[in-house]
């Protein structure tokens, strides 16, 4: 009965997020899905498939340099990566699982942990973890959303952040004063609405902020706007992860929720439209963006200059000073046929030797303390930002079987009262519903 129901919950999430159809099948023909490292090794070896979002090309160069150092080291295993595009990876990863084909090794978004671990599908690494994994070195705020039922069940490699990016040009022009690039005193959201009200210019093309990402698809909008529900005090779930009433559409919620409708309908110093690349082009006075933009201006817009062109401060708050964390993370498929094997790799590419190889060819933050002291790039304006948030102001998204159902709600609810100006309560209200009604599916 457990395996049956374990199936049904990855069907449903599979039916949720795109549909299980023949045509699906099609779609991963052999020349969409990438395999980096042959399939045809040596029969006498243990043979370990990894299975990750393809990702960046760095990413994919650190990850088949750190195997490639691994097997060097374990000359009895083979390490079979294949990477899937992004948009594609958790409907194939669901599938397989549904099927019972998992992979040993996986990469999980940590948002999503619960509802493999809920399932069966995920090994715990507990036992590994504080045994072997050091786990001192990395934040106890990473650490607890890589638990599931007070267990751990994954290891991180690096971290994310988001902060305030700001165009000094049209500061400069505004006559307003840089932000403090202190990590430990942002700006509160009511200095940063005060600064938008007056760089926004309407007739210019320009405007005040972009307070989270727009409105995108995918794990972005719960990403970069449930850190306002924190702020201003409110969460999505109570702490045991099993009811969203009085939490999601509590005063403080609503005082969020409202803050940020009235950014797009009262003050309008926001806009659902916006141009192609606006904070680069000049159209937007500060938005909020990650930690990963500093290396994708670098690259595609290298005209445009930190320090010059625009700068960084700390992500801003209200009541409390909190940034959201998470990423993807490793974990060990509780099928596998070779647990240890594939914990010793988990273990390497996480550990402070992995990880600082990831980091100095990606460029990501680390999750570890050591590795994050070891540059001295993180400890210097503007990553220190980035790195000082994660360490000591980062919360993680809910822990909860029903996250994918809970991400969703929030991107509606947030479009509701940013898009279609609706009213916060109820709009609140009615995600509450549907975020209840999953986890008592659940239960």
């Amino acid at each position: 009965m457990k395996k049956r129901t374990a199936i049904i919950i990855f069907i449903v999430f599979i039916c949720v997020i795109g549909g299980y159809t023949f045509s699906f099948f099609q779609t991963y023909s052999s020349n969409q899905v990438e395999q980096d490292v042959s399939l045809n090794g040596d029969r006498d070896k243990i043979q370990l498939t990894f299975w990750r979002n393809y990702g960046t090309k760095s990413e994919n160069d650190a990850y088949k340099e750190l195997i490639a150092a691994f097997e060097g080291a374990h000359p009895s295993i083979d390490i079979q990566m294949v990477s899937i595009p992004y948009g594609d990876y958790e409907l194939r990863l669901r599938t397989e699982i549904a099927a019972g084909n998992p992979p040993d090794i996986m990469s999980i978004d940590s948002p999503n942990l619960a509802l493999y671990a809920h399932s069966g599908s995920l090994l715990s690494i507990d036992r590994y973890m504080k045994t072997e994994g050091n786990i001192e070195d990395i934040p106890s705020s990473t650490l607890e959303g890589l638990k599931y039922k007070n267990e751990i069940f994954l290891s991180p490699v690096v971290e994310s952040g988001v902060a305030l990016f700001y165009n000094m040009h049209l500061f400069k022009e505004g006559g307003v004063p840089f932000p403090s690039n202190d990590p430990h005193s942002p700006m509160t959201w009511s200095e940063v609405l005060l600064i938008a009200k007056k760089l926004n210019n309407p007739a210019k093309g320009i405007y005040g902020i972009d307070p989270a990402q727009g409105f995108s698809d995918g794990e972005s909008p719960a990403y970069f706007k449930i850190p306002l529900l924190w702020q201003f005090g409110a969460d999505v779930l109570s702490p045991e992860a099993d009811n969203s009433d009085g939490y999601l559409n509590s005063p403080n919620a609503l005082e969020a929720l409202q803050f940020y409708q009235d950014l797009y309908h009262k003050h309008k110093v926001a806009v659902v439209e916006l141009p192609p690349d606006p904070f680069v082009s000049g159209h937007l006075a500060m938005t909020v963006l990650g930690s990963w933009t500093l290396v994708d201006f670098e690259k595609n817009f290298p005209e445009f200059k930190l320090g010059e062109d625009y700068g960084v401060a700390p992500l801003p708050k209200a009541k409390n000073q909190v940034a959201p964390n998470g990423g993807w993370a490793l974990g060990i498929s509780s099928k596998s046929k070779y647990p240890k094997e594939a914990w010793e790799f988990i273990k390497y590419v996480t550990s402070y030797e992995g990880s600082k190889r990831y980091v100095e060819i990606t460029g990501d933050l680390p999750a570890r303390y050591s590795v994050a002291q070891e540059f001295p790039e993180l400890t210097t304006y503007p990553k220190n930002i980035f790195v000082q948030q994660a360490q000591t102001y980062s919360k993680n998204r809910p822990v909860t079987p029903a996250y994918p159902v809970v991400s969703d709600a929030i991107k509606k609810l947030f479009e509701d009262v940013g898009i279609g100006g609706k009213d916060v309560k109820a709009s609140a209200d009615e995600a509450v519903e549907k975020i209840n009604k999953s986890l008592h599916d659940i239960k």
